[in-house]
């Protein structure tokens, strides 16, 4: 049925003498395959449907749209819902981040932060700040520059040499935090918070602050399992760019439009980025559409004489997209999605936190609706899985026995085993209980496997 299609990080082999799953249908926190069997999407899809599936008014504002204008450039051009749409973001955005340019994904606003960070460099006379820093296990995307800025050496090794330039510091999970940085007892955030922030200047200063550009950080890490920054970290790396003059670029890809409560994540730690890159929810993923979203400072020196900042994509601020963007918008408006997450994100932790007395849960961790359950072989002792065992119990059975059971979630093994939950936006108890309970009998079963 699928011979001739390339799926996206798949193990071919492994729909040899299987048939691939193939979802026909959404409506509302569900999913529907071929056969007719329901799943609740615990994923979003990959962390983008965030106000649930089959939403006439959006599938409404596509139509409408591509029946009046189907497409046009915004390559020295503008045309309406681009401008609207750009307004309209910069409306929500803390700060001055009032510039708005539009990508087609994810990975495409990583790669435009990198490139507008050097080219503004060069512009106001600090050609030799070009360097990178993110955090060990972070993923920023799959182009040549985002995955060069991604640290997660077994998504890379086949890819290298990639661009050059690139430093990694530690990331902000508590649960693994080394001996000393979190306090006698491993426990102190907000120590722990201080020692992995000033590991960032730490950075800066080896390789000289003349040579850093900027430091990319998601508000709430994704790959490892959700890992939210400990109190006061943000504030503490805002101080340290501000004293050598490099640019926090905060990848919003995941965490931004309602994920964890707020329009940006920059506002729910209260920090303030030079920019944010974002996609995904933006349209909710009805069609696709990434935005970079600077600030007035970097923008100035582009404003002046011949420069120009010389990047482009062809589908950047599509007007179909940049349609379904503001009325996704609207909907997020009309239904207060962000307090609803704000709400309802308490009631779905404590759901999730159940799965505790299970002898194979390590940590439940995360925020809003975006939250990772850290997977161990010895919870007292917090010991993991070795590779081959990682294998045998996320690929071997959790990831097939979540779908069987009814739910669509992240079994992953980038980091320390862990299963990822972020849902639409919408749901509510009865769906944070359904998940529960099929989280409970397969990861009952995964314990007796061990």
């Amino acid at each position: 049925m699928a011979d001739n299609l390339w799926m996206h990080f798949t193990r071919m082999s492994s729909y040899a003498d299987a048939p691939v799953p193939t979802i026909v249908r959404g409506d509302g926190p569900y999913i529907w395959d071929t056969n007719g069997k329901r799943y609740l999407d615990g994923l979003s899809g990959l962390f983008v449907v965030q106000v649930g599936h089959g939403r006439e008014e959006l599938a409404d504002a596509a139509a409408k749209q591509a029946r009046e204008l189907a497409y046009f450039p915004i390559w020295s051009y503008a045309h309406p819902k681009a401008v609207e749409l750009a307004e309209r973001l910069a409306s929500l955005t803390p700060g001055d981040l009032n510039q708005v340019f539009f990508t087609t994904g994810g990975s495409e606003a990583v790669e435009s932060a990198w490139k507008l960070a050097r080219a503004y460099f060069k512009l106001v006379g600090k050609p030799t700040k070009h360097k990178v820093i993110s955090r060990h296990v972070a993923y920023h995307g799959t182009s040549m520059g985002a995955l060069s800025i991604t640290g997660l050496p077994g998504l890379k090794a086949d890819f290298e040499p990639l661009v050059p330039s690139t430093i990694r510091v530690p990331n902000t999970n508590l649960y693994r935090a080394p001996a000393g940085t979190a306090g006698p007892d491993g426990t102190d955030a907000e120590a722990f918070g201080r020692w992995a922030a000033d590991r960032i200047e730490e950075a800066i200063l080896f390789e000289g602050a003349d040579t850093i550009a900027a430091v990319y950080l998601e508000p709430v890490q994704n790959a490892g399992g959700c890992f939210p920054p400990p109190p006061g970290y943000f504030q503490r790396v805002r101080e340290i760019c501000d004293r050598h003059d490099v640019l926090l670029v905060s990848d919003e890809v995941i965490c931004a439009f309602g994920r964890l409560g707020e329009y940006f994540g920059a506002t729910r730690y209260g920090y303030q980025p030079d920019i944010i890159t974002c996609a995904k929810g933006l349209t909710s993923g009805y069609v696709p559409l990434g935005a970079m979203l600077a600030s007035d400072r970097i923008f100035e020196p582009f404003r002046k004489g011949t420069n120009s900042f010389a990047h482009g994509v062809t589908f950047g601020g599509h007007p179909v997209a940049s349609a379904v963007a503001l009325a996704n918008l609207d909907l997020f408006v009309r239904e207060d999605l962000n307090a609803h997450v704000r709400k309802n994100s308490p009631l779905f932790r404590s759901y999730l936190e159940r799965l505790t007395d299970l002898p194979i849960v390590g940590e439940v961790r995360g925020d809003g609706y975006f939250f990772g359950i850290e997977l161990v072989k010895d919870k007292a002792t917090k010991a993991t899985f070795n590779d081959d065992e990682a294998e045998a119990l996320l690929r071997g059975y959790l990831s097939k026995a979540l779908f069987e059971n009814g739910l669509y979630c992240r079994a992953d093994d980038r980091g320390d085993p862990v299963v990822q939950l972020a849902p639409p936006l919408i749901c509510e108890e009865p769906q944070f209980a359904e998940i529960e309970s099929i989280l409970r009998e397969v990861l009952t079963e995964a314990s007796a496997r061990l």
